[in-house]
Parts: structure tokens; C-alpha cells; sequence
């Protein structure tokens, strides 16, 4: 009996560690993987370490840092937005129409023709929010049929051609740097500071939490689900067109085609930071180690010429693997 008893202790104790382990590996698991895969891409490529190349990590990173902060506060919720890389183009077309002269509207000041390409992406996400918590449709849907919806737009907008002549005050957006800084890196931090005292100081964002771990309860709390379910969508395309902006600035032109399969790489950046898919449990300063874990992959890569096929087949599996230990996670 009383052997009995210590291998049950035993047993308890090791279950407790082992609980305990994967709890301490789903906290700081991605900031450890982060830094082993800076290690050994800095040793492979002792270039990769160059101020030069991090700016560059950082550059290319503010992009889809923006979409993958959208896709957190959606996500949140429970929900899904796949349309975020043709919205992307959308917005990035539509500032650049006003950029140019190449459509014949004339080229105006660089923060107009911006604040014309965010409104667009507004209100792309505002038609998909309303769809979503109004009418019920789910979000897969919703946000997959907006993926088409918006990428056929970007195509008739621009009947299939680049818009080229973009005004060189404009690209300042995707080419200036403050201080060193790129000024796309300071778009991003400035964004995720406000996205954090959004999510983590007021009412709205804990509202935010409250419909995605349980939309009946926060309901019958009073809190306004149908209003919280609209406005992520709404700040999903509000970031998206932001990012098409710093995109064709960088380009030097509005493409048609850009934002392809991005969406893949926000998601990939949110789940990979932890956020669960089913809502309510996630923080912004995982999907940012996320999206810079996706960043540091990419650059890696490229440095280790490997083919761009290879690259999407290894981003699926890391997708997957974050989902597996989601779901690993609520098991527990």
C-alpha cells in the first residue's frame, strides 16, 4: 500500500512537471524558437546579422505586422478575415490613383491620397462586418467571398495595368526613414502602441475578449456583440489598406496583383503567436513576435537561396504546427 502510494505521488509529480513545462512552453515557446532560428541563420549567414539586413527584416515585416495586428483583433473574436491581401491591393491601387497622374484624377498631397485608400479599405471591412454581425453569414464565407469581391475591384479599378508616375512625396510612405528608421517600421510601432492600450486599457478591448471566449455571456452582460464583431472587421480593412499604401510606396506603383497569399502569413503570424482560433485568449506581443518570426524566415530563405516553392511548403507546415499545439494547449 504504501508503495502504492509513493508511485502515485510520483506519477501526480510528474504529470504536475510536465504540465507545467508545456504551460512555461506556451508562454515563451515562440520567443525561444525566435531567437534559436536568429542563432543559426546568423551563423549560416553572417551577413544576416548586418544593420543593413535587420532594417530590411524590419521593413519588410511592418507590412504584414499590420495586416497580422488586424487579423489578432478578428481573430479575438472568433472570427476569420481572408481577405485581407486584396484589400490590401485595393486601398493600394486607390491611394495610388490619387498619387499619379497616370489616371487622369489629378495628383494630391500624399496624406489625402492615403486617406483615400484607407477609406476604402474602411469600407470594404465595413461590408463584411455587417454581413458578419448583422446577418450572421459566417466569417469564412463572408471574408472569402470578399477576397474575390475586392481583388476583382482592384482589376476593373485599374482594367488590369499597374498605375506607374507615383508622386515622390508619396513614397515616403514605404521609402522615408526618420532617424535611420524606415518610416513603414515606424507606422508599425506606432500601430501596435496604440493597438495595445486599445486591447489592454479600455473597455472596448476587453469587450473584445469577452465576445470571443463567450458571445452569449458577454451578451447578456450587456455588452453590444453585433457593434464589437463590426468594428474589428472595420480595423482588419482600416490596417489592410495601410499596408497597401506602405506597398506601393515601396514599389514605386500600384499593383493589381500585389497582396497575394498574404493573408496566409497573417494568420500564420497570429496563431503562431499564440492567439487561439476559437477566440477570447491571445496577446498583440505574440502575433508581433510572430510576424517577425515569419519575417526572419523569409529573409533567411532568400539568403539561403532557397526555391520560393520550398518556402511556401515549410510556412504550411509551420501553420499547422501552430494550430496542432493550439489545440494541444486546450486539452490540457
Amino acid at each position: 500500500m504504501i508503495k502504492s502510494a509513493k508511485k502515485k505521488r510520483k506519477e501526480v509529480q510528474s504529470q504536475n512537471l510536465s504540465a507545467s513545462l508545456m504551460a512555461k512552453f506556451s508562454d515563451y515557446g515562440i520567443f525561444i524558437i525566435f531567437l534559436l532560428l536568429v542563432i543559426i541563420l546568423s551563423i549560416a549567414k553572417p551577413n544576416f546579422l548586418r544593420p543593413q539586413n535587420i532594417m530590411n527584416v524590419l521593413r519588410q515585416t511592418s507590412i504584414n505586422g499590420l495586416l497580422s495586428i488586424g487579423m489578432t483583433f478578428v481573430i479575438l473574436t472568433g472570427g476569420i478575415d481572408l481577405s485581407v491581401g486584396s484589400i490590401l491591393a485595393f486601398g493600394g491601387v486607390v491611394a495610388a490613383s490619387f498619387a499619379s497622374d497616370a489616371m487622369g484624377k489629378g495628383i494630391h498631397p500624399p496624406m489625402v491620397a492615403a486617406g483615400i485608400g484607407l477609406l476604402a479599405g474602411i469600407l470594404l471591412g465595413a461590408v463584411s462586418g455587417v454581413l458578419i454581425a448583422k446577418w450572421k453569414v459566417p466569417a469564412f464565407v463572408v471574408t472569402l467571398g470578399m477576397l474575390s469581391i475586392a481583388r476583382g475591384l482592384t482589376f476593373i479599378y485599374t482594367d488590369g495595368m499597374p498605375i506607374p508616375r507615383i508622386d515622390k512625396a508619396f513614397l515616403f510612405f514605404g521609402q522615408g526613414e526618420v532617424l535611420g528608421i524606415p518610416f513603414p517600421v515606424i507606422i508599425f510601432g506606432v500601430t501596435y502602441l496604440l493597438s495595445w492600450v486599445v486591447l489592454y486599457k479600455t473597455r472596448y478591448g476587453r469587450y473584445i475578449y469577452a465576445v470571443g471566449g463567450n458571445e452569449k455571456s458577454a451578451k447578456v452582460s450587456g455588452v453590444n456583440t453585433r457593434l464589437i464583431i463590426f468594428t474589428v472587421y472595420v480595423i482588419s480593412g482600416l490596417l489592410s489598406a495601410l499596408g497597401g499604401i506602405i506597398l506601393t510606396a515601396r514599389t514605386t506603383a500600384g499593383l493589381p496583383q500585389a497582396g497575394q497569399a498574404y493573408e496566409l502569413d497573417a494568420i500564420a503570424a497570429v496563431v503562431i503567436g499564440g492567439t487561439s482560433l476559437s477566440g477570447g485568449q491571445g496577446a498583440l506581443s505574440g502575433t508581433i513576435i510572430g510576424a517577425l518570426l515569419i519575417g526572419v524566415i523569409n529573409n533567411g530563405l532568400d539568403l539561403l537561396s532557397v526555391s520560393s516553392y520550398f518556402q511556401q511548403v515549410i510556412k504550411g507546415a509551420i501553420i499547422i504546427g501552430a494550430v496542432l499545439l493550439d489545440s494541444l494547449r486546450k486539452k490540457e
